[in-house]
């Protein structure tokens, strides 16, 4: 059945806003100087804040660009794509939103110009602007103050209550020419929804040269005084800056921006995100907002408890010393954005179990054999980088560039027993891998890689070859179905569900074809989908952990909540996956629920019973339990030789 969630929205972008009536509150986030200085995380902060509050919050993202949405992007112009449960191909600033606020957003949380204008364009097709001239005032800006409207209600909880207010981050930086339509439809919104209801915040940068360690006020100055140009007023402005800004330089900038100086807020540069939240209350933030927007906030003695909880998890952040190191081999390296979920995921799960991640990142060309004698530094370093890792993660990706690189770093954790988890592309590279070297399939390939393979191991599903490129993958939240191989690890860590719920985005899969002979070799598919036909999970018994799944589940990830492969990964790194499900297992067996609405909860096998143990008990465990750095580095001669072998392999 439906949810309630996914029927609203699955709404007509074009539905009459007259029958909400209910006063909305909106907080437009805008950004000057530069882009990139931590509008997303300061809005998700905003939203925490409220949400601590008792204000059931939803946020929405504005990206001018023409896209219709980040599905096409390369990887090195905006980073990672997000996916959502709808499917939706969205800026990585709704993962921080839905990470922050747990909560489960739709694609039409994400506003792109390609939308708008795609929206308008048809309108005006059918004739719905009866023959007058569509021009940008008042058409384009008219339809995005609708869109805002009508998703501002949308409920994003998983109940029925509409949301008390909206966070509105616009992309880009005041000035740019591609976010001119969207200030003007602010400057209109303002008067549309009343000034009571509105509120602006600036996040502009306030840089400090070296030189002089003076924080130079003037480009927020010169970005204020654009965005009053355009017709928006800033309620409080936000300096971002490596350190705390001076009272002096509060001064100036609310002089310039015609404000209270208690209404100019410092956010310095954090050791997590998890601390901005914390930095922002501290500065009596919702007092402010409470008087602004005439919020009227119930439950005021709830802030306490935010402080604590939000406290907690940040100084357990910062307090970590032993570590866990995890290489992650890819395609996009050179850009750490490129893996955001991927890299939170880790975290989330690290601090779970109490131990500072050190993720190494290595660019899967590096280790491919050609590069020994062209780049012989690169290789080499990339190889001891993957020999002194405790676990191994291979991510997804598009393109034959550097799969050699990734099925190499299958065949090292597989035959070194280092604990390994696949994803999407990684967990394909590891059936090549798999088959080339254990079934002898010696020309294994993926006809992604070479259309002409005469072992397609990995085939492009027939249902998606439309011949268009943006929207045609497999996506968005979808059923796997655990096997009855009731001693899989990955399913106990699941809590011992038949099935879960997970997002997907791919274009390719496992053979059906091949599995039988895979699964000879002692290459076991765990979970499938509906049909039984599509792999989705596969595991290998005789390896401390060796998982692939075809699905996204760093998407599913939340700070208290981790991801159960990401979780597997980094428990069997730090020698504790066999004891935490021995210790966990009856215990969730009775516990668990198959309920899809619940599935936040079902799906994700949280490290609860570690986080509720004593830190001196939980120090002790994994202190026994853990392998440390130097014994990884002292193994790198033994663990070359194995990597000379098999390369000769």
């Amino acid at each position: 059945m439906m949810s309630n969630y996914l029927k609203h929205n699955i709404l007509d972008a074009e539905e009459d806003t007259s029958k909400f009536v209910a006063a909305m509150k909106y907080v437009l986030v805008t950004g000057g100087v530069i882009s990139g200085i931590g509008k997303g995380v300061i809005s998700s902060s905003l939203g925490t804040l409220f949400k601590s509050h008792g204000l059931k919050v939803t946020p929405i993202k504005i990206d001018p660009y023409i896209n219709i949405d980040a599905g096409t992007f390369s990887p090195y112009e905006h980073g990672e794509v997000y996916v959502l449960n709808d499917g939706g191909e969205v800026d990585l600033d709704l993962g921080n939103y839905e990470r922050f606020l747990d909560v489960t957003l739709a694609k039409d949380n994400n506003i792109t110009t390609g939308k708008i204008y795609s929206q308008v364009i048809k309108r005006e097709r059918k004739g719905d602007y009866l023959g007058k001239t569509v021009q940008v005032v008042p058409h384009i800006t008219n339809a995005i103050q609708d869109w805002v409207e009508r998703v501002a209600h949308i409920p994003v909880d998983g109940t029925n209550d509409k949301p008390d207010i909206c966070i509105i981050e616009l992309g880009g930086t005041i000035g740019d020419i591609e976010g001119m339509a969207f200030i003007e439809a602010f400057r209109q919104l303002e008067f549309r929804v009343k000034r009571e209801n509105f509120c602006n915040v600036h996040v502009s940068l306030v840089p400090a040269p070296k030189t002089t360690g003076e924080h130079k006020t003037k480009p927020t100055q010169k970005s204020l005084h654009e965005l009053r140009g355009l017709g928006l007023v800033p309620d409080m402005v936000f300096c971002r800056s490596s350190t705390g800004i001076s009272q002096a330089s509060r001064n100036k900038i609310a002089m310039f921006a015609n404000l209270e100086e208690e209404k100019v807020i410092s956010v310095k540069d954090c050791s997590s995100i998890y601390s901005v939240p914390i930095l922002l209350e501290e500065q009596n933030l919702i007092p402010l907002f409470n008087e602004r927007l005439q919020l009227k906030l119930p439950n005021p003695s709830k802030r306490m408890l935010f402080k604590s909880k939000w406290r907690d998890l940040a100084l357990r952040f910062d307090r970590l010393r032993e570590e866990v190191n995890i290489c992650l081999v890819g395609k996009y390296t050179s850009l750490e954005d490129a893996y955001t979920s991927v890299s939170k995921s880790l975290r989330h799960a690290a601090l779970g179990c109490r131990y500072k991640l050190n993720l190494q990142y290595v660019e899967s060309d590096d280790l491919e054999e050609e590069n020994r004698i062209e780049k012989p530094v690169k290789y080499y370093e990339a190889w001891r980088r993957l020999c002194s890792a405790q676990g191994v993660i291979v991510p997804g990706g598009f393109g034959c560039r550097g799969t050699e690189g990734m099925i190499l770093a299958c065949n090292w954790a597989r035959k070194q027993k280092i604990p390994f988890l696949g994803v999407c592309l990684g967990m394909q590279c590891a059936v090549i891998e798999y088959a080339r070297n254990v079934v002898g399939w010696k020309d294994a390939q993926s006809t992604e890689f070479q259309q002409d393979t005469t072992t397609p191991v990995v085939i492009e599903m027939p249902e998606h070859h439309t011949g268009e490129m943006g929207g045609t993958m497999r996506l968005g939240l979808r059923k796997t179905i655990f096997n009855s191989a009731k001693d899989s690890v990955i399913y106990k860590l699941y809590g011992s569900n038949n099935y879960v719920y997970e997002r997907h985005r791919h274009r390719y899969e496992v053979n059906p074809e091949k599995i039988d002979d895979l699964t000879k070799a002692g290459m076991f598919f765990v979970g499938k989908d509906e049909t039984g036909m599509r792999m989705e999970i596969l595991e290998l018994k005789d390896h401390p952990f060796y998982v692939g799944v075809q699905y996204h589940p760093e998407y599913l990830s939340r700070p208290l909540k981790p991801s159960p492969p990401y979780l597997g990964l980094i428990l069997a790194s730090v020698n504790m996956l066999e004891k935490y499900i021995n210790r966990d297992y009856e215990e969730l067996t009775n516990s668990r629920t198959q309920t899809p609405t619940s599935m936040t909860d079902d799906m994700t096998l949280t490290a609860q019973s570690i986080i509720a143990k004593p830190d001196a008990a939980v120090h002790s465990t994994l202190k026994r339990s853990a392998h440390s750095v130097s014994s990884s580095e002292t193994s790198f001669v033994e663990k070359k030789r194995a990597v000379e072998a098999t390369v000769q392999q």
